[in-house]
């Protein structure tokens, strides 16, 4: 990129140059960068939010052959289901994105990169099964992402260790919300129920791989409001 380029020359100019004029132009090779940093984070919160999704794992698929049709109030409560779970990858998305963002360390900057990877295999998985079941995505995504965009961002600059341990509890509350969609499903949704066992235990596999890297315990008022805004955000993602 541009700014690439002028960081690269401004060494060899430097001893042709005044030295204030070399230092504005480092600073603006450095501006240049940070843009390049925004827009990337732009780029990326527009292909999630809008984008169609290719997922690098098959689909889970049900080990139970029934063809037993769903009534229309199961197939619109499981449409509901699975939008709340597709508002959760969104969010995810924004979640390991700014984490990734706000940290120093070029071992975790990865660490949250893959873990997004892999839940860009949710997103695809769950946008896969509204359609199948005739339903659509939240319109309220954009919101969805910028908030926890902001959320994770906090997190990120209290420390590695916290925000290692944001990523922790997440995934655990998570893991109990799938579990409680396992136990709203028709019997017979197997399609649905397939993704949902599949991203339930990938968020365990999270929630462990963050903890082992260092993450710490958060106060119990800190995870109280996580859960109560959890709760606002399914509530709303449900039915909107």
């Amino acid at each position: 990129m541009a700014s690439d380029n002028t960081a690269t020359l401004t060494p060899l100019l430097d001893p042709l140059l005044p030295t204030s004029t070399a230092v504005a132009t480092a600073a603006h090779a450095t501006r240049l960068s940070e843009v390049d940093r925004v827009i990337a984070a732009i780029d990326e919160a527009m292909r999630t939010v809008w984008g169609q999704h290719s997922a690098t794992r098959p689909c889970p698929q049900p080990d139970v052959v029934d063809t037993t049709p769903l009534s229309a109030e199961q197939q619109r409560e499981a449409a509901a289901l699975m939008r709340v779970n597709h508002v959760g990858e969104v969010c995810a998305q924004a979640l390991y994105a700014s984490q990734a963002w706000g940290t120093r360390d070029p071992q975790l900057k990865a660490h949250f990169e893959a873990a997004a990877r892999e839940e860009t295999d949710h997103l695809a998985w769950t946008e896969q099964r509204l359609r199948e079941l005739g339903g659509r995505t939240s319109l309220l995504n954009p919101l969805w992402y910028a908030g926890a965009f902001g959320i994770g961002l906090l997190a990120a600059r209290a420390g590695d260790a916290v925000s290692l341990g944001f990523v922790v509890e997440t995934e655990r509350q998570v893991e109990a919300h799938l579990n409680s969609h396992l136990d709203q499903l028709a019997p017979h949704d197997h399609a649905s129920r397939a993704i949902v066992a599949v991203m339930r235990d990938d968020e365990v596999a999270h929630a462990n791989a963050a903890q082992e890297a260092g993450g710490v315990p958060l106060p119990a008022p800190v995870r109280g409001l996580m859960k109560l805004a959890a709760k606002v955000m399914t509530f709303t993602a449900h039915r909107i």
